[in-house]
């Protein structure tokens, strides 16, 4: 260990919030209710949630995940993913005559809503995320003629509207709160007229977790953050704690991902996770952590979370039939 001493106190500070956000507990236990109401195979549209141990986990109760509609059986039950899906992808699942039960986060369906609605009012729409990335596809479905793509501020010195005096920024929920101000920055140097959406449409539960990152990675000599790599809020959230000043900051996808050469020179250990990350994942780097002398937790709290939203509409609607038969009714 070189130049730590054993009187060197070790801690680990752990984040809160962490892990799952309501929209992602409310997309997993939909699949779960899914399979226990109808039976095994229930098709799901892309990951349900960016999380390798829940897909994993969600495959072996009988979900199946595709990555395009035409891949499910004309007949079956299709789930969406938590990030949502464009209005082609809708149709394609009425000419399939699939069943569908949408779990897109209701955050996302209100940015979507934006969408349509400025695009109805002939704005240029100027969506600000990461190309590729499902929630953009989606968003981007609901007004392809009006939206432009913006990557980044680097990506705003080639955005073209028609009207500079019509023009509005949308995001993509799960991007760092300070990259995403810093090019709406850059395009209101571009275009003065710019309109902000009517709510701050990062959604609460990436603020928050970047929030308790930022409050805990100044005083972290490395920060762990427990998550998939195409989960872009837990990739973001490694970016946070090396702008706040974490020494050194590592995305796992569990305990067995760490490596112990990390811990060199350590005393200050930051542990966080993504809002797909279930909190048996976290116990895991925890106990790692712990077999290592790393047993004092302090957590590091940034803001309460309360928020619960309700079940898909079409899953509640079954289950609600299925109690009211039981009961004879």
């Amino acid at each position: 260990m070189g130049r730590m001493t054993a009187t060197t106190p070790r801690r680990v500070l752990l984040a809160a919030p962490r892990g799952y956000c309501a929209g992602v507990d409310r997309a997993v236990i939909a699949v779960e209710k899914a399979l226990e109401q109808y039976g095994s195979p229930v098709y799901v549209r892309h990951e349900i949630v960016h999380n390798k141990y829940v897909v994993q986990t969600l495959e072996k109760k009988g979900a199946i995940f595709v990555e395009e509609t035409a891949e499910v059986p004309e007949g079956s039950i299709v789930m969406f993913s938590a990030h949502g899906v464009a209005p082609t992808v809708h149709q394609e699942a009425a000419e399939r005559k699939l069943a569908t039960i949408d779990a897109t986060c209701p955050l996302v369906t209100k940015v979507h809503k934006e969408a349509v609605r400025f695009a109805q009012e002939d704005f240029d729409i100027l969506l600000i995320g990461h190309e590729g990335h499902e929630e953009v596809i989606g968003t981007s479905g609901e007004a392809p003629d009006h939206i432009t793509l913006v990557d980044g501020p680097e990506d705003v010195a080639n955005v073209e509207v028609r009207d500079p005096s019509k023009v509005v920024w949308l995001s993509q929920t799960t991007l760092s709160v300070d990259e995403t101000m810093e090019t709406v920055g850059a395009l209101k140097e571009k275009f003065p007229l710019l309109i902000s959406p009517p709510s701050d449409d990062i959604c609460y539960a990436t603020q928050n977790r970047q929030t308790a990152v930022k409050q805990m990675g100044a005083d972290a000599d490395l920060v762990i953050v427990v998550g998939s790599k195409n989960s872009s809020n837990s990739v973001r959230l490694v970016e946070v704690a090396l702008g706040a000043g974490a020494g050194a900051s590592h995305l796992v996808d569990g305990a067995d991902e760490i490596d112990e050469a990390w811990l060199d020179g350590v005393s200050t250990v930051g542990v966080t996770s993504g809002a797909s990350v279930p909190e048996v994942l976290v116990d895991g780097v925890l106990a790692w952590l712990a077999e290592r002398g790393f047993e004092d937790v302090e957590i590091v709290k940034a803001a309460e979370e309360s928020i619960v939203f309700s079940l898909p509409k079409e899953l509640r609607r079954d289950l609600r039939a299925e109690a009211a038969a039981l009961r004879g009714e």
